[in-house]
């Protein structure tokens, strides 16, 4: 190749990434350690590195909005699980020891794997603050909605008899359709995590 024709392709090459712009860096996998109910440490985005999606439900023992949802949880996982959506149940509440975890989640039949969050780090790369509420991950592991499950509850104390938008439902179906949810976070009623105290 001569000298020439040698600028010419370098100068063109210039001209492709200015126009179509240099390849980006993908974004970092977000990383977590955490123990589960038998005391062993995952991390739950190694863990489900296969999974279309990785949805985090926050729950508490003793939170009574979280334990309503017990038959919602179960229903999504049904319809989710099998298109490839990693669930995990997280308990973000120091005071949940892992027996008390694990008789949480026989008695309400959840049908997922648990974690213990009690230095809140899912907490917070989740952007949550309320049991029970969602943190949704997309298939290259960006946040792709967190918030409330549905708006059956209004306030603490006020519900609906029958939830009229399934915000979790339809930030799942997005996701799996490869579309960033209409609604990216959608405002839950519940526990603070914040007055969890050891």
């Amino acid at each position: 190749m001569t000298r020439k024709a040698a600028s010419v392709a370098a100068v063109f090459v210039c001209a492709l990434l200015i126009v179509c712009g240099a390849p980006r860096a993908r974004a970092a996998v977000p990383s977590v350690a955490l123990k589960d109910v038998d005391g062993r440490l995952v991390d739950p985005f190694l863990a489900a590195e296969d999974s279309a999606a990785i949805l985090f439900l926050f729950a508490s023992v003793d939170c009574p909005v979280s334990n309503r949802y017990a038959p919602d949880v179960r229903r999504l996982h049904d319809t989710f699980a099998k298109q490839h959506v990693a669930f995990w149940l997280v308990y973000p509440n120091p005071n949940d020891t892992p027996a008390a975890v694990r008789a949480h989640l026989e008695a309400y039949g959840y049908p997922v794997h648990a974690l213990l969050d009690p230095g809140h780090a899912l907490v917070k790369l989740g952007k949550v603050s309320i049991t029970p509420e969602a943190a949704l991950f997309d298939r290259a592991r960006a946040l792709a909605y967190h918030g409330r499950i549905d708006d059956r509850f209004v306030s603490l104390g006020v519900e609906r008899p029958v939830a009229t938008t399934r915000d979790l439902f339809q930030a799942l179906t997005a996701v799996l359709d490869g579309r960033a949810p209409a609604v990216a976070s959608a405002p839950a009623v519940g526990c603070y995590i914040a007055d969890f105290a050891p």
